[in-house]
This record gives C-alpha cells, structure tokens and sequence, in this order.
C-alpha cells in the first residue's frame, strides 16, 4: 500500500490503496485547501519529479535541510548537534535516501521533533531512513498525528533530549512548542518554528493563530507566551532565535520577542486606533447599512 503525502502541507498519512477523502490538518482554519481541492503525492512521486534535498550550515553546530523545489508549506528542517546526538526539528515533508545519509554525516539523530502539525512532515519517514529515530510528537496535538508508528512517543510539557530542551508553549497550537539548543560558542539558540515567528526585518516575531489566513492570537494568549518565553530565558538565556523557514533573530532575542510581545498586544487591545483613520468611528459606530440604506437585522445568534 502507499503512504499518502498531502501535496498543501506536505503531512504525511497512512498507508491505504486510495488517498484519504481529505487532509484534516489542511481543512482547519489555520491552514488550507487551495480553489483546486484536495490533491495528493508520494515520495516515488516527488523523486521522479525531481525534488532533492540539500544540508547547509547555518552557524557551527545548526544545519539547515530544505527540499527543492519545495514541497507542501516548504519549511527548513533544522539539525541541532551536539555530543549526546543530533535533533531534527520540523522535518522536512519529502526525504530521500540520499538526504537522510547527508543528515546522518554529522552524527546519529537522536530525537524527530516538530513545533507543530504543520511541520509534522513525513516524519515517519525520516525516522525509519534514520535508524529509528524517536518521534517526538505533543500530547497535546495527538490529535493531529496522521501517520502513527512504533517510533512515535508523546510528550507532555517539557522534555530534554540530547541536550536539546523542548517546551510547550501554546497559542498558533495548545501543543505548540520551542527549542532550546547550546550553541558551540556557548550562546543559547531558540528554534521557535511558528510559536513565535521571526519576521522579515530579524527585529520582530509575530504570534499568530493562522499565518496564511491572518488570524491574530489575542491579548491574553500573548501575553501568556511572552511570559512562558521570558521564564525559558531565565532558566536557560537564549540569544538568538530560528524560525521555520528563513527567518531568524541574531541578537538580544529574549528583547526581541517582549518587545514584540508588547507591540502586538497594544494593538489587538486598541491601544493605537488613532493611527487607522478610523479612531471616531469606533469611539462613536455609526449604524451599518445595507446596499438601499435599510439598517441590517440583527444577527439571529
């Protein structure tokens, strides 16, 4: 039977004779299905046409591992090392023979872990090209879980591996988590994926509920990263950060993600109305009308 890859977010599925009806992880509201509906892909599929994967240093000791052309939401995996084993984190949704062998040249994976489903990927994959590998997958988003597996374990709020520090956050997902990685230099490394995503500028991250659909997470959620993140900074300081694709903040982190913190959090309460030419309106709404200018019925909810 094949294993069924869905070619939008790149989640893999069981093995059956047919594709599944539809991808779950897809016709949430923080992802979805695009105009021309559900498709699906396999590996043997993508190989033939023509996707490879590529390992790049991204500082001593973190390496990258990106898939072109992409595949599904086209994420970075990325593989922190250290001396008690390597972690892959937010695998990629497309592995070959070849791209396992290039992750492993640095030293066995000890642990596959993703910040959310949307990067769960073909993580089974990977961990069978991996020697069996541990999945690591939040309780709190089994739900999700597509593909099960003998290498998959649940975890709850915290869990060291390797020196890698995984913690639960919350907020784009109740399960999504962080990493928190030594670097060589002895600096500490933040791998967020979207739990707190780096934006363009590498002096902000947002929080999101949905990226693609522009769903912002409110106040008090915020608020309860900002305060889960500081706490993770105090135990274990971090000052840089990686997120899941090419972003990334490479100074005063833990600032970084207060001040941004604070920034979104001002704005979802109203703090800065004034700035969008509607500041009147909302002090004083006026009745909202309808194409003739009769007033709408009210909302039978």
């Amino acid at each position: 039977m094949t294993s069924w890859i869905c070619a939008t977010c790149a989640v893999e599925h069981p093995s059956s004779p047919t594709p599944p009806a539809s991808c779950p992880i897809c016709s949430d509201e923080r992802q979805y299905v695009p105009p021309a509906g559900q498709r699906w892909t396999t590996l043997a599929e993508l190989s033939a046409a023509g996707h490879r994967g590529r390992v790049r240093e991204l500082e001593p000791g973190l390496f990258g591992v990106t898939v072109q052309p992409e595949v599904g939401i086209g994420q970075q995996a990325l593989l922190a090392t250290g001396p008690e084993g390597n972690v892959l984190w937010d695998p990629t949704g497309y592995v070959d023979d070849e791209l396992a062998a290039a992750v492993a040249e640095h030293g066995p994976v000890v642990g596959i872990a993703a910040s959310h489903p949307h990067m769960f990927g073909v993580q089974v994959e990977w961990s069978r090209r991996l020697g069996g590998a541990p999945v690591l997958v939040n309780a709190h988003d089994a739900r999700w879980l597509q593909r099960t597996d003998p290498a998959v374990r649940l975890w709850e709020d915290r869990l060291e591996l390797a020196g890698v520090l995984l913690v639960r956050i919350g907020g784009h997902f109740p399960g999504s988590a962080v990493a928190r990685w030594a670097a060589p230099d002895g600096a500490g490394v933040l791998l967020s994926g979207d739990t707190v995503a780096p934006n363009p500028d590498r002096r902000s991250v947002g929080f999101m509920r949905s990226y693609p659909n522009h769903l912002p997470l409110s106040d008090p959620v915020v608020a309860v990263i900002q305060t889960r993140i500081a706490a993770l900074h105090e135990e274990r300081p971090f000052q840089r950060i990686y997120g899941n694709f090419d972003g990334r903040v490479d100074r005063d982190a833990a600032t970084v993600v207060h001040d941004s913190a604070e920034r979104h959090r001002a704005w979802v309460r109203g703090d800065h109305d004034h700035l969008t030419g509607t500041d009147d309106a909302v002090r004083s709404p006026e009745p909202v009308t309808g194409a003739a200018g009769a007033t709408p019925p009210s909302p039978s909810w």
